[in-house]
């Protein structure tokens, strides 16, 4: 259990950036740590909801191997949101599911190892799944490859804003769903690729959390990186009546050749479209 300094100070907003606080099971979290006063509170207590849902359900072929990083990575998951998720923040960039380079090894949202480390100073320790595929084995931050899609994302926000804090007291980054498919060869598999009935109950249950943590954050706008979180997005909140703009930009995946061809001049003028770019610059 957490010490009462240590209680006292996400209930005051959170830690520092470089001073997270410590990790625990995230099935046994002590309900005073999440009693709903802090944005980053809410945050959490609705990602382990949604951890509960997700337990739930089980995936046949083509999936063979399921991670879930929210539960083995949560302490450097946690550390991202208790040090960037705070009030006041104004657009929220949703990616789809986690990558086996990034999330799925670092608990960060497009979680390019070095990105993580060096710039976003995240901190902690990073368990294993119970099953892993052997080519895709969980070494945490640690990791020796990069994503490139997650070099592609923070890199970017990097140059554009110099510190993290330039960017996060406008911004914060999330996944719809936090969970990683692979089928027997070790090939990612998104989520539109399962099975319709254990897609829409994976959706199901991620749409919800998605409401929860949008309310809870209170942005104005949500900007999906690829066109199936963006669409994902529009269809669900505007469903349950949240009202929040939702709009998109191209996803930096090495798969897609336009990414390939220059993501960040892309990105850059579809920010400066959407109004975003401006916040970051000034």
């Amino acid at each position: 259990m957490q010490s009462q300094p240590d209680i006292e100070r996400l209930e005051n907003g959170g830690a520092s950036q470089g001073d997270c606080l410590l990790g625990t099971d995230p099935t046994g979290l002590p309900d005073q740590l999440f009693n709903g006063s802090t944005v980053a509170s809410r945050f959490l207590q609705a990602e382990l909801e949604l951890n509960l849902r997700l337990r739930t359900l089980s995936f046949g072929k083509p999936v063979r191997y399921t991670y879930n990083p929210l539960e083995y990575a949560w302490d450097t998951h946690r550390c991202y949101v208790e040090t960037f998720c705070q009030a006041g923040q104004s657009v929220l960039f949703l990616g789809m599911n986690p990558g086996p380079f990034g999330m799925a090894q670092t608990g960060v949202p497009f979680g390019e190892v070095k990105a993580v480390r060096n710039w976003l100073k995240i901190s902690g320790s990073v368990g294993r799944p119970a099953e892993e595929h052997p080519k895709r084995r969980i070494t945490g931050l640690d990791c020796p490859h990069s994503e490139v899609s997650g070099a592609r994302f923070w890199g970017f926000f990097q140059e554009l804003c110099g510190e993290p804090h330039n960017f996060f007291r406008h911004c914060f980054v999330h996944n719809l769903c936090p969970l990683i498919f692979m089928s027997e060869s070790g090939k990612n598999l998104t989520p539109p690729e399962l099975p319709a009935a254990e897609r829409d109950a994976l959706l199901s249950c991620c749409d919800s959390a998605l409401c929860q943590v949008v309310t809870a954050l209170g942005v104005s706008m949500v900007v999906g990186v690829g066109k199936l979180a963006e669409q994902r997005a529009r269809r669900v909140l505007s469903e349950a009546g949240i009202t929040v703009r939702v709009e998109g930009i191209m996803h930096p995946s090495p798969r897609n050749p336009l990414a390939n061809k220059g993501w960040a001049n892309i990105a850059r003028e579809k920010l400066d479209h959407l109004g975003v770019l401006s916040l970051l610059t000034r």
